[in-house]
């Protein structure tokens, strides 16, 4: 279970945890989930409640007993039974639904609106009848007190369908071009329709006319109605018997008042996405508006954010169960997804638990992959060496390439790339090598503009310390301000009389600065450790400016050296003297040779004599010379062999001979009613006599 807090509200995702692939046998789910702790532990709310690629919309039934979801590859409807919280039964179509609808309290009689045009009935046995409207449809909705089903589509009429008498009636008529969706207030039966030009009509179904239509796109959200990006309405919903909410393309959603042809109350999404569902929480005055991307809640007076939900895939459908905090998603997923919100109201009874769970069961959420399994192509395989497991069960075929067994494909990949450890080794090694570099101080000349204000900036700044972590092209340290140390404008000029007005008396800390500068070039004359190539480049620049950004560079160096050198006077150096042993300089030479023997490279050793034992005279075939490496054992190791060699001698001599157990004489060996002769025999004349 996954536990989020935006906006302080708690959100636990239900369906959050690993999942298992439907092509593994019911043995390997067991052995899965008596291995593996976190799917041991996961929460499956609804058995089953997926899609085998995605889901497009979910309804639940009058009573609340059941959820019904349709989706695809192939189309097909889902019942699951809430009281068994399992799924009930399944259902194919021959073309995707667009929308459902329950016209029943319970899942025995069903409308499926198709892409196909095909409007099918569904009984509580199968298909009952099928139909056929003049346009693709988009939305239907049930008249219950006429038994009328309304269907809108890509035309500007409201198709009617009565049930009861079984034939079309005569339609709606609109003057828009087509209509994305509609809805029915149970209170007064009234039918509002959203159309694509933007506007919202309500029909009263009695007398069949219009009374009344609001512009929502040019009057309410101010775009003309020749822009490109013109609104148009994508979801509607009543919420009570006054109150319509109005979703738009633009990701705007609208409150009106039925009675007023202004809105109380505009949201902005913020995404600019289309508003594909809406839904509201009466008991607790909030509203929930789906797009693509995001579920946002929010209440319905002010419009102030109460929280928000944002999967990782694309919202097709939202559902909310009635008077609880339990959320449906339809998603591009596979999984469709269940969301449990406590501040929006009680769990169901079907699932009381939960409030008692939602505490104790708070975990991170695992991705939807497959941990035991890895994806690979064709090509994959190939690489691998692996392609001839192709048509086995070692492999299952999935989409564009197989699932293959994750221990198998490490196995196969270290055989077939030998050398990948090293690449990776080398990697690494060059990426740590270039953050060291990264590190150093480099270094970077003093602007052309101010210079002696960038010197003083960067002396009060590092002290001569911290040079690497000041920028010297830009000593102040915001951009706002670069360009007093470029542009010739702001160049400050000591020698006018306006700078001799405002500083009268130079400070004591700018002397001191003067005088230090100065000791630090008489010191670098005499600097013994810098090249003659070095000092030459500096005394031979025509450059004014690249010699003083080397003198202040070199006055930073000097420093540190000189710091340096202080530091490692003052650390006194120990020598430790074993057991038995005297303090003479003899003792303390030959320790010190010990430990550089230990530190100092072959080479080095070699040339300073310190290890002469290691060369040996004399012929051989490489050479008049050559090199041996004693390999010195640990203390470890020592203790080891000295247990084994002690281990060795005591199984001597509890050991006994097996002679005693031994037949004096050996007896005749038949084989098939032959004797067999001596084992030298048989061997000299290669077989049996």
């Amino acid at each position: 279970m996954q536990v989020s807090q935006p906006n302080d509200v708690k959100i636990y995702n239900l369906s959050a945890g690993k999942s298992l692939p439907e092509w593994l046998t019911e043995r390997r789910r067991r052995l899965l989930q008596k291995e593996d702790v976190d799917i041991r532990r996961r929460i499956e709310l609804i058995q089953d409640f997926e899609m085998p690629t995605a889901s497009t919309h979910i309804e639940i039934s009058e009573d609340g007993s059941y959820v019904l979801a349709s989706g695809c590859y192939k189309p097909r409807v889902r019942c699951y039974d809430l009281s068994q919280m399992s799924m009930k039964f399944e259902r194919c179509l021959d073309s995707d639904i667009v929308k459902f609808k329950v016209l029943s309290d319970d899942y025995s009689k069903l409308v499926f609106l198709n892409c196909d045009r095909y409007v099918e009935f569904h009984a509580q046995y199968g298909r009952y009848y099928k139909t056929r409207i003049p346009k693709f449809g988009r939305d239907l909705v049930y008249h219950y007190p006429s038994c009328d089903l309304y269907l809108v589509g890509e035309s500007p009429e409201v198709y009617r369908l009565n049930l009861e008498q079984g034939r079309f009636l005569n339609p709606l008529q609109t003057d828009s071009d087509s209509i994305n969706c509609c809805d029915i207030n149970f209170d007064h039966q009234l039918l509002a329709v959203g159309t694509s030009q933007g506007h919202v009509q309500c029909w009263d179904p009695r007398s069949r006319s219009r009374v009344g239509q609001v512009d929502v796109a040019t009057n309410e959200l101010g775009i003309e109605s020749m822009s490109s990006n013109f609104p148009e309405v994508t979801a509607i919903k009543y919420c009570n018997g006054l109150t319509l909410g109005v979703g738009t393309s633009t990701g705007h959603v609208l409150l009106y008042d039925i009675r007023s042809d202004k809105p109380f109350l505009i949201k902005d999404h913020q995404y600019g996405l289309p508003v594909n569902s809406l839904a509201f929480q009466n008991d607790s005055n909030l509203v929930m508006s789906a797009d693509s991307k995001i579920v946002k809640i929010w209440h319905r007076d002010s419009g102030k954010p109460f929280t928000a939900v944002e999967p990782g895939t694309n919202i097709n459908n939202l559902c909310a169960y009635p008077n609880s905090g339990l959320l449906f998603m339809a998603t591009e997923a596979q999984k469709m997804l269940i969301y449990y919100i406590p501040s929006l109201g009680p769990a169901p009874r079907w699932c009381s638990f939960l409030d008692s769970l939602t505490e104790e069961l708070e975990e991170d959420a695992q991705p939807v992959v497959y941990d035991d399994y890895k994806f690979v192509t064709k090509q994959d395989l190939t690489n691998i060496g692996l392609s001839h497991l192709i048509g086995t069960n070692l492999l299952r075929a999935y989409m564009h390439g197989f699932f293959i067994d994750i221990q198998l494909y490490h196995k196969a990949k270290s055989i077939s790339e030998p050398f990948a450890y090293e690449e990776y080794r080398k990697n690494l090694i060059k990426k740590k090598i270039e953050e060291e570099r990264g590190n150093r101080v480099m270094a970077k000349k003093l602007p052309k503009v101010n210079r002696q204000l960038a010197e003083k900036l960067l002396d009060d700044a590092n002290d001569g310390k911290n040079i690497g972590k000041v920028d010297v092209s830009n000593p102040l340290g915001d951009d706002r301000f670069a360009a007093i140390f470029t542009n010739p404008d702001f160049e400050v000029d000591e020698s006018s009389e306006q700078y001799q007005l405002l500083h009268p008396i130079t400070s004591k800390k700018e002397k001191e600065r003067k005088q230090r500068q100065e000791e630090m070039k008489q010191k670098l004359e005499n600097f013994n450790e810098i090249s003659d190539g070095e000092v030459e480049g500096v005394a031979s620049d025509d450059n004014e400016s690249s010699s003083d950004d080397d003198d202040y560079i070199w006055r930073q160096e000097y420093k540190k050296r000189q710091r340096e050198t202080k530091v490692s006077r003052q650390q006194p150096k120990f020598y430790e003297l074993k057991n038995g042993e005297e303090f003479s300089a003899s003792n303390m030479k030959e320790n010190m040779q010990e430990k550089r023997k230990k530190t100092v490279a072959l080479g080095e050793r070699l040339d300073e004599g310190l290890d002469t034992s290691i060369i040996r005279s004399g012929g051989s075939k490489l050479g008049s010379k050559e090199i041996v490496f004693k390999v010195n054992k640990s203390q470890r190791e020592i203790a080891q062999d000295d247990a084994a060699k002690a281990h060795r001698k005591e199984r001597q001599k509890v050991r006994r001979s097996a002679k005693s157990i031994m037949p004096k004489e050996k007896r005749a060996v038949y084989w098939r009613g032959r004797r067999l002769i001596k084992k030298c025999n048989l061997l000299e004349r290669g077989g049996f006599e």
